[in-house]
């Protein structure tokens, strides 16, 4: 078995040079991760990019790693959450540079908890940053372009669980479902404005700020991992580079698709079934107690 071939090295790019050239990209949580890495990729295209996020350590970054690549960048604080916020965060990139002409909707939140451990507030927080947030991103960036007559190209960012659900992870996986869901119905509704509304689902890609229990994964394996049929993990380029693609003018008759960057990770099935493992289990928790 020899898997998948590796990717060109990062700082290769997939579309012409300057195909961004004179555009601004907006992307939520792209100061960290895999919202870097897909900035990374818009910024080497030429674009100019605006970052938002809650965090100044995190715009920090992102305006460093932004400006080590010789791109025009800004930063906004942003609450996705909130719509007054988003609006802000919008002003912010025209009087940066000008009104973005893509949207990525990067920023979600999501943790591993069993479904009857879930509180109250943790499915309504991950579920109000991962979809209304998505929605009043989308919304606001929308409605400018429908008021200026001008197109636009949105990338929203998915996961596999979308379709298959996500044990561990009820709260994401319905949020994300949700935005499938969502990226489909906003891509019928303004695609007569010149507004596509894609999706983009990335699978195992190691990065600086995965969280602890991708981590905790990811260490239990290797870069060539017999668990996925490529027989390795992503690499961030990759995936920026399908991001760049979607938003870009060779694309332009794709609209309301969900793309998945997994190497087919998400499709395996096995001909007989494994012994089921209680979620409980898998995180290594007793009974539950009320």
């Amino acid at each position: 078995m020899i898997g998948l071939p590796p990717p060109p090295p990062s700082g290769e790019t997939a579309l012409k040079p300057g195909a961004f050239a004179g555009q601004c990209v907006l992307i939520t949580g792209g100061g960290t991760g895999l919202g870097k890495a897909i900035a990374s990729e818009f910024a080497r295209l030429g674009a100019s990019i605006v970052i938002a996020s809650r965090k100044e350590e995190h715009l920090d970054a992102g305006r460093a790693a932004m400006e080590a690549l010789g791109a025009a960048v800004a930063v906004t604080t942003c609450d996705i959450r909130d719509p007054e916020s988003v609006a802000a965060a919008f002003d912010a990139a025209e009087a940066a540079f000008h009104l973005p002409e893509v949207l990525v909707n990067n920023a979600a939140a999501n943790f591993p908890v069993p479904a009857e451990d879930m509180s109250p507030n943790a499915w309504r927080t991950v579920v109000d940053i991962t979809l209304n947030g998505t929605f009043f991103c989308a919304r606001e960036f929308a409605r400018r372009h429908l008021a200026a007559g001008t197109p636009g190209s949105i990338v929203n960012i998915g996961a596999s669980y979308a379709w298959t659900g996500g044990p561990g992870f009820a709260h994401s996986a319905a949020a994300k479902a949700g935005v499938k869901n969502l990226t489909e119905s906003l891509a019928v509704e303004w695609g007569p404005y010149g507004i596509q509304v894609n999706g983009l689902v990335p699978g195992l890609f190691p990065h600086e700020d995965m969280t602890a229990d991708i981590r905790g994964s990811l260490d239990r394996t290797s870069d060539k991992d017999p668990c996925q049929p490529a027989l390795r993990v992503g690499q961030r380029q990759e995936l920026g580079w399908a991001a760049t693609f979607l938003a870009s003018p060779y694309a332009r008759f794709i609209s309301g698709h969900t793309l998945v960057v997994d190497g087919a990770n998400w499709q395996r099935r096995t001909l007989t079934n494994p012994e089921v493992i209680t979620v409980r289990e898998q995180m290594g928790k007793g009974p539950f107690e009320p």
